[in-house]
Formats: C-alpha cells, sequence, structure tokens
C-alpha cells in the first residue's frame, strides 16, 4: 500500500463515521429527551451524609455511629447513581463478514454499536467496549465523550476480515465469561452478535442479565433463511471452513433448508429470553436505525407506564420526563 491508498482509506473511514454519527443523530434526536433514571430502584447508594431522625424513617438507614457520638438518632442519606456504566460486546467473527442483501452483517453491527453509544453516552454515561470473534479480545476502556466513541467506532471498523472461526479464548462465550469477571458495578451489557457461534454463551449471559441490563441485538441476512435456485452451488461455513455442495434446483432441499433456518433462529431466540436479555432483530435487507428507533421507544413508553419515582431503575438510553 501506498502512502497515497493510506491516506485515501483514513480519509474514507473518516468520511464513513461521520456520515454514520450525522444519520444517528438526526432519526434518534427526538426519540430522547427528558431526565435519565438511575442506575436501580431506590434511593441510591452514594453516600450523601446524614440528618436527624424522623418519624416514618427507615430504622435500617440509622447511622449508629454518628448516633452514639451525637446522643441524637440520625439516618444516612444517599444520592441517586444517576452516571451509569454501559458495555458493547460487538462481534467481528467471519460469519459477521457475509452480505446479500444492502450491506453486509459487518456493517449493521458497525451501525447498531453507532447508535446505541450515542443514545449512551450523550447522557454523560460512560460507554466500554469488548471486540470479540478474533485471535484476541479487544477491549476499550468506559469513557463518556463523543471522541472517545468515535476512537472506539475507528477500531471496530479496522477490525479485520477472517477465514476462520475465532480463538478459543476469543469466541462469545469466552468475552461474556471475561465481562463476568471485570464489571462488578450494576449497568447495562448490549451484545451485538449473529449469535451463530458454536460456544456455550446462554449460560453466562444468564448469569449476568441477574444483575445488569442486557439488550442482545441479532444481525440476520436475508439469505440465511433461503436458499436461491440457482443449480449447484458451493457453501462455505465461515466459522468452521468447512465447504458443502448442494443441488439448488431440488424444491425439497430448498424447504428442508428453509425449515431448518427457521428452526435455528427460533432456537436462538428462545435461548436468548430464557437468558432473561432483550432481543432486538435487525436485518442487512431492512433499515436498521428503523428497528432501533422502534426498538427505544417502547422501553421509553414502557417506563413510563411503570415510573412512580425519578430513582425508577432503567437502561442508560431510557429517559422519561
Amino acid at each position: 500500500m501506498t502512502p497515497a491508498d493510506s491516506v485515501a482509506s483514513v480519509a474514507a473511514k473518516a468520511e464513513l463515521l461521520r456520515r454514520l454519527e450525522l444519520l444517528v443523530t438526526r432519526r434518534l434526536d427526538g426519540v430522547m429527551s427528558g431526565d435519565f433514571l438511575g442506575v436501580r430502584s431506590g434511593p441510591g447508594t452514594e453516600p450523601a451524609g446524614a440528618r436527624v431522625f424522623s418519624p416514618g424513617d427507615d430504622a435500617r438507614r440509622i447511622d449508629w455511629n454518628l448516633t452514639a457520638r451525637s446522643l441524637v438518632a440520625h439516618v444516612r442519606t444517599t444520592e441517586a447513581d444517576r452516571e451509569l456504566e454501559a458495555w458493547i460486546v460487538a462481534d467481528r467473527s467471519a460469519s459477521l463478514d457475509f452480505g446479500t442483501a444492502q450491506r453486509e452483517k459487518r456493517d449493521v453491527v458497525l451501525g447498531a454499536v453507532a447508535a446505541f453509544g450515542f443514545l449512551i453516552v450523550r447522557g454523560g454515561n460512560r460507554l466500554g467496549m469488548l471486540v470479540c470473534g478474533g485471535d484476541d479480545v479487544g477491549r476499550i476502556a468506559p469513557a463518556s465523550s463523543r471522541t472517545a466513541l468515535l476512537s472506539a467506532l475507528s477500531r471496530l471498523y479496522d477490525s479485520p476480515r477472517r477465514a476462520q472461526g475465532p480463538a478459543e479464548h476469543a469466541d462469545l462465550a469466552a468475552t461474556l465469561r471475561h465481562f463476568e469477571r471485570i464489571q462488578r458495578r450494576r449497568g447495562q451489557l448490549i451484545v451485538v452478535s449473529d449469535f451463530l457461534d458454536g460456544g456455550e454463551w446462554a449460560a453466562p449471559l444468564r448469569r449476568i442479565s441477574l444483575r445488569h441490563h442486557v439488550v442482545a441485538v441479532q444481525v440476520i441476512d436475508p439469505r440465511e433463511f433461503e436458499l436461491p435456485s440457482v443449480g449447484m452451488l458451493a457453501l462455505v461455513d465461515t466459522e468452521s471452513g468447512r465447504t458443502m455442495h448442494v443441488q439448488t434446483r431440488s424444491e425439497r432441499l430448498r424447504g428442508r433448508y428453509a425449515v431448518a433456518a427457521t428452526e435455528r433462529h427460533d432456537f436462538i431466540a428462545a435461548r436468548l429470553r430464557s437468558a432473561g436479555a432483550q432481543h432486538v432483530v435487525l436485518s442487512t435487507g431492512h433499515d436498521w436505525l428503523t428497528d432501533i428507533t422502534r426498538f427505544v421507544g417502547r422501553q421509553r413508553h414502557a417506563q413510563r407506564r411503570v415510573a412512580r419515582s425519578p430513582y425508577v431503575a432503567g437502561p442508560p438510553y431510557g429517559a422519561v420526563r
């Protein structure tokens, strides 16, 4: 690659990220407004001082040390946890380097990460990222600035294409277990993948959902659900490298393929629901940003129905007036 080619590629990437930012912020600008919710229900966990005990106060919140020193009953006061910390696990395995519609699945992954990322950081919340599916797990430390998000998107954009499956310690299941170890504070996890990884990712995802708000964004392509009638076709499993030659003019074979693909999709959806994750499906053949906007809008509508105080738990992008 010549220096001119290098400059051209950097300029093309910068232009793509700028257009992506404008697209996301313009389309989602009217979706988010109002005060952001706390990370969990209740009065919060951050110490804010103490005050004299009054009738109706919870006796469990009495500060006994201060009460003993002052000889007057005092209760601890706290502030709500309003700065939330969210993480995105972005899958960049070989199965994402595929697309037969308007774009590849890797492009939808980048767009979904950008959409949720801008929604999170615009409220002053911190966003970290784990990129799996390669030889190692890429870790981007949590930050709350637009510059940090654009840098993370740039690293995700630069992730190379793969012709083989991920390393054992860098697949989706291993990355979720890594997230369990590094993230102790309650927050949100957004997993963007096609969930075609053969590893056991459902178990760690179920454990994570007990403590965090989990959103599973599944990226699909229409050709994964049906075969075209084009004669003899060579199919390659990008995760394992296995090649199979099939005669696609067989109506019976195409029907069996469609049934198997639908059953696999339903099985993935059932595993995500049983793990306690909210399931969002984005397709390379549809307007993925519209699907995300509708999902976020439904979340805000649901929170309006259940909100009774400014401390009701909610995801970082969930805001109510």
